[in-house]
């Protein structure tokens, strides 16, 4: 009987997920080939594919190869009898990672900056949420209090509002410009809008458009592949989720001190997108946190907002108290606002990973020039049929026109400028009470300022 000829063997150790290091639990997966060196098509096909794996760059998502070893045969021998090859996870695996990257792909093809893929697994950041409610820090915003029918929170766990769900896909789209920031707006007739609010399009409605373009393609993949059509929602800032603490989990970016997303190479300007899927896909790791020491972000907070890090109590949060907050600002907090007009941006202003982060190339995102430190003139003289073709699509709605003026009330007797004395007496007899009662506390302000031009 001849003696059997040598094999091709290859001994490769995978393992997933960005820059994963040997050892980690769960992570790690090895692949044992041991083919014939002449062996059939079937088998051939099999190294070539093992091949191809290992001859991919090694990207955010994809798997890190750390060692591999061949031997091959000196010279041609003849076809063993049979040929093996043992796979210690599923077949299926592989299609799984080319899912993945297909749909991070397509979320790029669709105008995202970034794309991950977060499990839907009890994610202990989350662990903070019900006593942070308890505390009254979500103010008037109740939709954050909501519960399931077991009367948990819907926000405290991704299982207590999809127990479905087997995945998370977050996409992230960079909406920055390359307009002055807050901190640079040192001019009193002009108030501030927020720099997510003064582009062109109302972005919930945009994404939404591109995150069920992705999920359909992902859907259609996934039934080509033979399995049945996925379960899945998209959301937009709407959805019964904490979408940074899953973009953190996605190895989007970790979640800065100011309770915002950072991105190393993009930083914090990012919006945010996901999908929910039924169908299971291989997770990227968690983006480390960079912070470091750096608090700059709290130390700037006019209204002392943070309560450390990550704490933030939102009943003093500037963009709160101008988007959410109905009826009467505490007085302790008025003069602390400046001239915002809608949202703040100063704890991102100031952070170090913003000072070089790039503009966004995305058409959709152009900003509104007029919006741009608006004139507190134009904005507090505004009415309802000007509000509504100024801001439609505009998230600047949100806040309705009763709680712009009254926000530009507070602008102008922050402002320092008693030219405003004339618009904000009209003010004052608006018949909406809280912007009559602000404008008069506003008034009362710039009244006891002393007038630049009196003699002395």
């Amino acid at each position: 009987m001849p003696a059997r000829a040598p094999e091709l063997q290859a001994s490769t150790h995978i393992w997933a997920g960005p820059g994963a290091a040997p050892g980690v639990p769960g992570a790690a997966a090895a692949i044992t080939a041991s083919v014939g060196s002449g062996g059939t098509t079937e088998s051939r096909a099999f190294v070539f594919s093992v091949r191809r794996i290992l001859a991919q760059p090694r990207t955010h998502s994809g798997a890190a190869v750390f060692a591999t070893n061949w031997r091959w045969p000196r010279a041609p021998q003849p076809p063993p009898r049979r040929s093996s090859v043992t796979l210690p996870f599923p077949a299926s695996s592989m299609s799984i990672s080319l899912l993945a990257q297909f749909v991070k792909q397509t979320a790029l093809d669709e105008g995202f900056s970034l794309c991950g893929i977060a499990p839907a697994a009890p994610l202990r950041e989350l662990d903070y949420f019900p006593a942070w409610i308890e505390a009254g820090y979500h103010g008037e915003m109740e939709y954050l209090a909501k519960t399931n029918e077991a009367g948990e929170l819907r926000r405290a766990a991704l299982a207590n509002v999809a127990p479905w769900a087997r995945s998370v896909i977050v996409c992230a789209a960079n909406y920055n410009s390359a307009t002055p920031y807050s901190t640079e707006c040192d001019d009193p007739v002009r108030g501030w809008i927020s720099r997510y609010a003064f582009i062109e399009a109302d972005y919930h409605e945009l994404l939404l458009k591109r995150l069920r373009r992705i999920e359909a393609r992902m859907v259609e993949r996934i039934v080509d592949d033979g399995h049945a059509a996925p379960r899945t929602w998209c959301y937009v800032d709407t959805g019964p989720v904490v979408e940074r603490v899953l973009a953190q989990h996605s190895g989007i970016g970790w979640t800065g001190k100011n309770a915002c997303i950072l991105n190393q190479q993009l930083g914090s300007w990012l919006f945010l997108g996901v999908i929910l899927s039924s169908h299971a896909l291989p997770p990227d790791l968690p983006a480390a946190d960079r912070c470091g020491s750096c608090t700059r972000c709290l130390d700037a907070c006019p209204t002392n907002a943070f309560l450390g890090p990550h704490k933030l109590d939102a009943t003093r949060c500037i963009s709160y108290l101008t988007v959410e907050q109905r009826g009467a600002v505490p007085e302790e907090l008025r003069e602390k606002m400046g001239r915002h007009l809608f949202g703040c941006d100063i704890c991102q202003d100031v952070c170090p990973w913003n000072r070089r982060a790039p503009v966004s190339t995305d058409p959709a995102f152009i900003p509104r020039t007029e919006l741009v430190n608006p004139s507190l003139e134009w904005i507090s003289g505004m009415n309802m049929e000007e509000f509504r073709r100024i801001f439609r699509g505009s998230p600047v709605k949100r806040a309705k026109l009763t709680g712009l003026l009254r926000n530009a009330a507070i602008a102008m007797g922050n402002s320092g400028d008693r030219k405003y004395l004339n618009r904000l007496r009209e003010l004052a007899h608006h018949p909406d009470s809280a912007v009559a009662e602000h404008a008069r506390w506003a008034i009362a302000g710039l009244e006891a300022t002393p007038d630049a031009d009196a003699t002395p």
